[in-house]
């Protein structure tokens, strides 16, 4: 009989560039899961940690698909660099539109700033970094005030920064994905990060883009608003990845956005 775990291993290895598979499997700690509420989250933290800063990640899937274990490298990576590491779920479309998966962004946050100093963490010092849909999350919960205390943005490769100038761009209509996600017209501003821009003190933010242009041209536009702003924001041209590159090298040996955003968080939290 096929060992399933062993299955689930050697399928996601299949799924990484060639070497890095081993070292993933080595360096992947183990979590503790609870139950904020809406989903569940997990909670990567080393042994012994006191005050560390934390890193919480929202994963992609086009708000439709996707889960907390999509993480990569990203938990070992970083607990070796002296931080925490949380991964969460939120609720899928079509059972919780993108307005009630922010709300529950929000709520694992409230969690974690509530409690993770019991795991080692230092609540003033949590980083929200997103990928693609959870990008998007990052960007609209944090810019509407929604994660207080925040210490810093890590926003990594959406076009969702502006939902009324996505649409300008493609004729007045949004691309199927986006369509599906914001089918209200009536709703675009309310979940456009960028309505946001300017009215609070936003914390720094790393935009990432990958080589799609016109996730550049979004994420150039939204970087040069917020430095308009007053706002402090590192722009990374991720030009040489894919749009899952970008997301899943994150960690690697070697890897440049790694490195950049490194950069960034020891600049801001470290």
């Amino acid at each position: 009989m096929i060992d399933r775990r062993r299955f689930v291993l050697a399928s996601v290895a299949a799924l990484l560039p060639a070497g890095a598979s081993a070292a993933w499997r080595l360096r992947q700690p183990a979590p503790q899961t609870v139950d904020y509420g809406p989903a569940k989250l997990d909670i990567y933290a080393r042994d012994g940690a006191k005050g560390d800063p934390v890193v919480f990640f929202i994963h992609g899937g086009a708000w439709r698909i996707g889960n907390r274990n999509n993480v990569n490298a990203k938990p070992g990576f970083l607990l070796a660099r002296g931080f925490l590491f949380v991964s969460i779920d939120y609720r899928m479309l079509p059972k919780a539109d993108v307005a009630a998966q922010a709300g529950d962004v929000e709520k694992a946050y409230a969690y974690v700033r509530a409690n993770i100093a019991s795991y080692g963490g230092d609540p003033d010092r949590i980083v929200v970094m997103g990928h693609s849909a959870g990008c998007h999350l990052a960007a609209l919960t944090g810019l509407r005030g929604g994660l207080p205390g925040v210490a810093a943005l890590v926003l990594d490769d959406t076009e969702a920064y502006d939902i009324e100038a996505l649409a300008r761009a493609q004729g007045g209509r949004l691309r199927p994905i986006y369509a599906q996600a914001f089918s209200d017209p009536g709703q675009w501003r309310a979940l456009s990060p960028a309505t946001y821009i300017g009215m609070a003190k936003h914390p720094p933010v790393f935009v990432a883009y990958s080589n799609a242009p016109i996730r550049a041209t979004a994420a150039h536009d939204f970087a040069d608003r917020l430095r308009t702003a007053g706002n402090k924001v590192t722009l990374f041209d991720g030009s040489a990845y894919s749009h899952m590159a970008i997301n899943r090298r994150f960690g690697e040996d070697g890897d440049a956005l790694t490195a950049a955003v490194m950069a960034f968080l020891k600049a801001t939290v470290a």
